[in-house]
């Protein structure tokens, strides 16, 4: 897609496949240079040669990165910075899913899902705010959340409480960057269809990741605080599930967007 505006940047953690991938597309194809990373660096190689031969004018970054590592966050970001010029959006995406019910046994895999989920997104996050400001101007940062975050549900229960923290993150960065040039945009997606999970086609309202990408990227332009993808149902459902009765939520079995 042409663009006469100038050229953007983006850092996107877990753009190996998912919601990360799609998103990496789609901003592409609006004109930013990236650099994506995840720990799959096959499939990262793959999505940059992908996007030469879509995009032959964009520089694509490729770099191999845990989020559980925290140092190497850090480097990472300012390794994007300097090879893209600088960072003009940096996206915490990089998560893991599939809890277990509590009290099966399942508990490394809970405690998994918050280091990446969590603290992987706080290391990036940190990273980005503290590039921001060494580079003198304004910057965003998004946080890829859930619905899942508004209520505990059932067999998801460390993946709830990942999300929910993750919101809660976001808000108080929010807060502490007000009056600063640091756009905080947080992303709470419903059931979005990946190769991952191609299960959640038969959950409600769910969306196919080429829609989410595009949805999450009007976000991200549009500077928002808060969207919901896809916005509806979600923005009026998403409220609802703070407050919803445990007893309902129990009738529908396993929930996980």
């Amino acid at each position: 897609m042409a663009t006469d505006r100038p050229r953007r940047t983006a850092l996107v953690t877990g753009a190996s496949s998912g919601l990360g991938r799609a998103l990496a597309v789609e901003l592409a194809g609006r004109g930013y240079d990236l650099s994506v990373t995840a720990r799959r660096t096959d499939r990262l190689e793959a999505l940059r040669d992908e996007l030469a031969g879509r995009h032959p004018d964009r520089t694509v970054v490729v770099r191999r990165l845990d989020v559980t590592d925290h140092a190497d966050v850090a480097a990472a970001v300012d390794e994007a910075a300097a090879a893209l010029g600088r960072l003009d959006v940096v996206v915490a995406n990089a998560g893991v899913a599939g809890s277990s019910r509590v009290g099966t046994g399942g508990f490394a895999r809970d405690r998994a899902i918050v280091e990446v989920d969590v603290t992987g997104a706080m290391a990036t996050i940190d990273a980005a705010v503290a590039c921001f400001r060494r580079q003198g101007g304004p910057g965003q940062v998004v946080g890829i959340a859930s619905v899942a975050g508004f209520h505990g549900l059932p067999g998801s229960a460390s993946y709830s409480a990942a999300k929910a923290a993750l919101l809660a993150y976001l808000e108080a960065v929010r807060a502490e960057t007000y009056g600063e040039p640091v756009t905080v945009t947080t992303i709470a997606p419903g059931y979005v269809v990946t190769e991952l999970d191609p299960d959640l086609a038969t959950k409600p309202f769910a969306i196919d990741a080429e829609r989410a990408g595009r949805a999450m990227a009007d976000a991200i332009e549009a500077g928002v605080p808060l969207a919901y993808v896809p916005r509806w149902p979600w923005r009026a459902v998403g409220p609802l599930l703070r407050v919803l009765p445990t007893r309902l939520l129990t009738l529908g079995g396993r929930l996980t967007p």
